[in-house]
């Protein structure tokens, strides 16, 4: 059931209305959660879901979502801004006066959420192609294994992974993988999954502190940046768990376009230069990153054993 463009008094049951405690005071959300999900949208209100929202943040109190609006045309911003009046204590709603990319919506809501206290922050897409269940078992990897930094949600399709992709993006997508892993220097199986987990440390405060200057992939470049401020990449890899994901669902309405994917290459040239820049001075490395945008790498073997 998705929400349209109805009277606020519309966008949920009566039921589910009903079963909602009395408003919390306007203290800050951190007091009851550890885990904060930010949920960059976009012209997304014939593709949010806010029952299942509401359903997950009734039966999950250890959980917040902020949900940015960036600078959606649509009834976007009034389906959110009744999220947060229905359970404040869930839903904060921030918006941005322009359209200015999921990358900087991203980064808005982290650094707001990691200003509110929280332990835990990631990132979820508004069309819930992850189900909201998976944000738990995320939290639990990052809970029970202090050596574990990132969580990262991978579209493998095997027995009992429900993933429904279409075959020409799971093709790109892991020819763009294979890619981005030659450039981080580390085998990442899919680096573009809107669904991922961060543990708030100090390298993750100042790989957020300037805008990203990727607009489609900046979930590569918040790798690269994690990785710049370690002691080594290998150690980066070492504090990352690739999760299979046990269902995903592409969901109609998706921004992405073929040419998206050029961009993509060209963004992905601009990270490795910047992450090897030093390196980067010899015809060999020159000719690597041309190969890389030109879509020529050599394929690497990704290994994913770690995370099944």
């Amino acid at each position: 059931m998705h929400a349209q463009r109805l009277p606020s008094s519309a966008l949920i049951s009566v039921e589910l209305a009903m079963s909602f405690p009395t408003r919390p005071s306007a203290k800050s959300y951190m007091n009851n959660a550890t885990a904060c999900i930010v949920v960059p949208c976009f012209n997304e209100a014939r593709r949010l879901n806010p029952e299942s929202l509401l359903t997950f943040a009734l039966e999950h109190r250890n959980v917040h979502f902020v949900m940015v609006d960036d600078g959606s045309t649509d009834s976007t911003a009034e389906i959110l801004s009744e999220l947060q009046s229905l359970f404040p204590e869930s839903f904060e709603f921030l918006t941005l006066a322009d359209n200015s990319g999921k990358a900087e919506a991203v980064r808005q809501g982290l650094l707001h959420a990691i200003g509110g206290g929280a332990e835990f922050v990631g990132y979820w897409d508004a069309d819930l192609a992850t189900p909201l269940s998976t944000i738990c078992e995320f939290h639990q990897v990052l809970m029970k294994n202090d050596a574990i930094d990132v969580v990262l949600g991978c579209r493998i399709q095997g027995p009992g992974h429900d993933i429904r992709r279409p075959l020409i993006r799971a093709t790109l997508g892991r020819l763009f993988a294979r890619a981005a892993s030659f450039v981080l220097r580390m085998h990442l199986f899919d680096t573009q999954c809107g669904a991922k987990l961060f543990r708030v440390t100090e390298d993750l405060k100042v790989a957020i502190q300037d805008p990203f200057t990727s607009r489609w992939i900046f979930d590569v470049e918040l790798l690269a940046r994690l990785s710049k401020y370690r002691s080594s990449r290998a150690a980066l890899f070492d504090a990352i768990y690739q999760m299979p994901l046990r269902r995903w669902h592409e969901q109609a309405g998706s921004k992405l376009r073929p040419w998206h994917f050029v961009n993509a290459g060209i963004e992905l040239s601009t990270i490795y230069f910047n992450m090897h820049a030093p390196a980067a001075s010899t015809n060999q490395n020159r000719r690597e990153a041309l190969e890389l945008v030109m879509g020529t790498t050599n394929e690497r073997a990704i290994d994913v054993s770690r995370a099944a």
